[in-house]
């Protein structure tokens, strides 16, 4: 299983936890999402995850991967 760690910039609350990891859970191959509120991040792990659909899922969500 890869294990893959993004940095995202605009997550504030719980809210923003939940949205970002609907999305990001929804793509093709993700087994879990982890999302660190107090240090911007998300660890994304499963098998062939596309990093594209990643940033894309997070944008979707209204955050931004830096």
């Amino acid at each position: 299983m890869e294990e893959t760690t993004y940095e995202v910039t605009g997550m504030t609350c719980e809210h923003c936890v939940a949205a970002v990891t609907r999305e990001v859970s929804a793509l093709p191959g993700v087994e879990s999402v982890e999302v660190d509120l107090a240090h911007g991040t998300v660890v994304v792990r499963g098998e062939q995850v596309s990093d594209e659909g990643v940033r894309a899922a997070v944008d979707e969500a209204g955050y931004a991967v830096t």
